[in-house]
């Protein structure tokens, strides 16, 4: 199975919890064992490429500004690309500088996406039960693209990811293993760092930074331990 045999499923689900007048908006980045898989809550409007008329790639974040101030804290973007981004008003990005600011993220082995796909025209809030519609969608995308580890942004995408009660304040820098069709993952839960949650960017920043430095430690006996369990989100 391939990330493009998941579109119509949802586009599907876009009919029934978004916005009629928009389309679904994927994934994008790395592929093929990215570093960190980025989870998301669910697009809006503001995204242009949910717009009937953009004939480009459909990923999250294209014509915003804020989310990248992350990604470049984070030394995860070429310094051109978000100066550019910085100075652009959203409805100037095309389908050609979207397609450029995903290949910088490809090459920086990291994967963007969110728990549900349904594009809203504003950043209204969804009832749990709209993101459940889409989990076992998004652990095939883990399956998929095989990441190192996942990265969950906010209390509400990691207690329905992770199937446990998440207060993101209680967990910082705790590793929480999943284990989807017989192969573990490891989680992480960190701030939603945009919209309402923008003040708290800093410390989703310090968390992230911590994360990538500990990429490399061996977590094989936790993970070995993990596997003997039956019960999913172990921490």
């Amino acid at each position: 199975m391939q990330l493009e045999d998941l579109k119509n499923e949802y586009d599907k689900l876009q009919l029934k919890y978004g916005a009629k007048e928009l389309d679904s908006i994927y994934s994008g980045g790395c592929k093929n064992n990215p570093n960190i898989c980025f989870v998301f809550m669910n697009p809006t409007g503001r995204n242009i490429a949910s717009s009937k008329n953009w004939q480009g790639m459909k990923a999250p974040w294209i014509g915003t500004k804020n989310i990248w101030d992350l990604f470049f804290e984070l030394n995860l973007m070429d310094k051109n690309i978000y100066r550019k981004i910085k100075k652009m008003k959203g409805t100037d990005w095309s389908e050609k500088f979207a397609e450029t600011v995903y290949k910088d993220v490809e090459n920086h082995k990291y994967f963007i996406t969110n728990l549900g796909k349904c594009t809203q025209i504003d950043a209204r809030e969804l009832p749990d039960n709209v993101y459940k519609k889409y989990l076992h969608l998004l652990e095939k995308e883990f399956e998929i693209i095989n990441p190192k580890v996942i990265i969950l942004f906010g209390n509400q995408v990691s207690s329905i990811v992770l199937n446990k009660k998440i207060s993101v304040s209680q967990v910082r820098k705790q590793l929480f293993v999943k284990k989807i069709n017989g192969k573990i993952y490891k989680f992480y839960s960190v701030y939603y760092p945009v919209g309402n949650g923008r003040f708290n960017i800093d410390k989703s920043i310090e968390d992230i930074k911590w994360i990538m430095k500990n990429l490399s430690i061996n977590n094989e006996e936790i993970l070995d331990n993990a596997s003997k369990k039956t019960t999913t989100g172990i921490c």
